[in-house]
């Protein structure tokens, strides 16, 4: 097979990955894409590090073995714990990008000497991934970071349009740590899911950044540079493996992308 027509894999704990997914579909629409969504272990956001790089690790093998050319973390904790490990475990076999990476550098183009604010999964927030990135830049960036990590299994749950998380995202939102921040960086890519209901809290006055669209154009950039893009004509086909099967799980992502999905059960212990 060509390098330019194998597949980009994309994984994530659940459907947060999704988001990015679907970003990634929209821009590059003649790519082959395989998602991996370990919903036998999600959420990550409360696993440990040690936890976390394991799970990453056989993913990356499951997806390496699907020729992959992109492997793509699409969540931010698993971006967190396992991004270095990762790529240096796959070495040449393929490229490995975070979610992370293309956020801070949307931060440090448009927010220096500002105030911006970080929710996210308790191992982002206490990995102070961001905020090490973010310091580095040396750009008088003020960042504000808060735990939130009720949002994450609440949305998996399918509480995304319902009052009762939107009385949690006005708590978590509310609370003063996050006070005089200009921009709200979702650091979880569950969160685009209810990024209205995060708008709607701010009416306008603080903006709120998603990281699928920036993380997409990252890839984009990055297969342009190696001249890995698919320039085949066809659309590409869109392939969805998952460690432990739900019906919950099928059914939000026939919603997102609004066709059949048949999604495939890879179990990552046997």
């Amino acid at each position: 097979m060509l390098k330019n027509q194998k597949p980009i894999g994309i994984y994530d704990s659940g459907i947060g990955g999704l988001t990015v997914m679907k970003a990634v579909r929209n821009l590059l629409p003649n790519e082959d894409i395989i998602y991996f969504g370990d919903t036998a272990h999600l959420p990550y956001g409360d696993k440990s590090t040690e936890a976390i790089q394991s799970y990453s690790i056989k993913i990356a093998n499951f997806l390496l073995s699907q020729e992959c050319k992109v492997i793509l973390i699409a969540c931010n904790s698993a971006s967190a714990a396992a991004y270095k490990l990762l790529k240096e475990y796959v070495g040449s076999k393929a490229h490995v990008l975070n979610v992370i990476d293309p956020m801070v550098s949307l931060v440090a183009e448009q927010y220096a000497q500002k105030t911006v604010g970080l929710i996210g999964t308790k191992q982002t927030v206490n990995s102070n991934v961001y905020a090490k990135k973010i310091n580095d830049l040396q750009l008088g960036i003020t960042l504000k970071s808060l735990a939130t990590p009720l949002l994450a299994p609440m949305i998996e749950e399918g509480y995304a349009e319902k009052n009762i998380l939107n009385n949690v995202i006005a708590d978590y939102l509310a609370n003063p740590t996050l006070e005089g921040i200009e921009a709200l960086i979702l650091g979880c890519t569950h969160y685009p899911l209810i990024m209205q209901s995060i708008q709607q809290f701010y009416e306008g006055k603080v903006a709120v950044l998603d990281s699928s669209a920036v993380v997409a154009r990252s890839l984009r950039g990055l297969l342009e540079m190696q001249n890995m893009l698919n320039m085949q004509e066809n659309k590409g086909l869109s392939q969805f493996y998952v460690s432990d099967y739900t019906q919950s799980f099928e059914t939000t992502t026939q919603l997102f992308f609004g066709e059949t999905v048949s999604l495939k059960h890879y179990p990552l212990w046997e």
